[in-house]
């Protein structure tokens, strides 16, 4: 049996599964590592990999940002990061000298976007935008049924917000503070600014109220810019039920009739590969090199 790697390097775990090539949507194993520093980690990922010898290609959708321009000289690398000892690590190049199969290299949003495009929630459109609330925020945005880059990858989670008129937090982002999108919606964000998780959140706390308003200005932004037909959340924030409501209700009031779209319902919804929307986004861009 030929079989696909995917590799979904976040900021807190590695998750790492392989599928039957010609069944990229089913995971036949998996397995997730600590993300600790490169080395170590690394190894870890290649380490269980050495179980099978029979994968053809491998998809990487990693943290990012990272270097996804081929003609750059640092193609591979992770850019620079908070997360210690990641900033300008060769990731790719890590890996392709370790296993000399094809590689497919992207975000880690960009993973879970083409999973949910492909067979997901966005299945039925040619142009979405896949959102994740939790460690980090980040999109994944798909134009005319390909994965946005310029020089590149987008970083649409650090775009710039106004903030709430009750919030008086100074925000997570090293590089922004409280003036992005990362640094006022993510979850440790919500954990930092109430002192305990968004777990822990009751339902009716004005945390909700001032989280929907962010996530809300940013569906405007990406609706004016990009005009996709599906936004669609990941990540851990959205898994309460209370938030996907509030925002559709804080995006219609922001909006105020200036696009159509479809009915916010529609619009604006959940993942529906849930925990798996990455590797199996990762499996169908590894097959894509075959």
């Amino acid at each position: 049996m030929a079989l696909l790697g995917a590799i979904e390097a976040g900021g807190t775990k590695f998750v790492v599964a392989v599928a039957d090539v010609e069944q990229p949507e089913i995971v036949l194993a998996r397995a997730s590592f600590k993300t600790q520093e490169p080395a170590k980690t690394i190894k870890d990922v290649q380490n269980w990999f050495d179980q099978y010898d029979d994968i053809v290609a491998i998809g990487i959708a990693a943290f990012g940002p990272i270097d996804v321009n081929h003609a750059s000289q640092t193609y591979g690398y992770v850019l620079d990061t908070p997360k210690p000892g990641w900033s300008h690590y060769n990731f790719l190049g890590a890996m392709a000298a370790w296993l000399d199969v094809p590689y497919y290299w992207t975000t880690d949003v960009n993973g879970a976007g083409w999973g949910e495009f492909v067979s997901g929630a966005a299945k039925a459109v040619h142009n979405a935008v896949y959102l994740t609330v939790g460690t980090g925020v980040g999109a994944g945005i798909i134009v005319n049924d390909q994965l946005l880059a310029g020089m590149g990858h987008p970083e649409a989670g650090h775009i710039f917000v106004r903030q709430h008129p009750q919030d008086t937090y100074a925000g997570y982002c090293v590089f922004h503070g409280n003036q992005c999108l990362e640094g006022v919606a993510s979850g440790p964000a919500i954990e930092q600014r109430w002192g305990i998780s968004a777990k822990e959140l009751p339902d009716d706390h004005l945390a909700w109220e001032i989280e929907a308003d962010y996530l809300a200005q940013a569906v405007v932004d990406y609706t004016m810019t990009l005009r996709p037909e599906k936004v669609i959340f990941g990540g851990g924030v959205p898994h309460r039920a209370v938030l996907l409501p509030l925002i559709r209700e804080k995006f219609a009031e922001k909006m105020a009739h200036y696009l159509p779209t479809p009915a916010v319902e529609d619009y604006i919804v959940g993942v529906e590969h849930g925990d798996n929307a990455g590797v199996i986004g990762t499996f169908y861009l590894a097959k894509s090199l075959l």
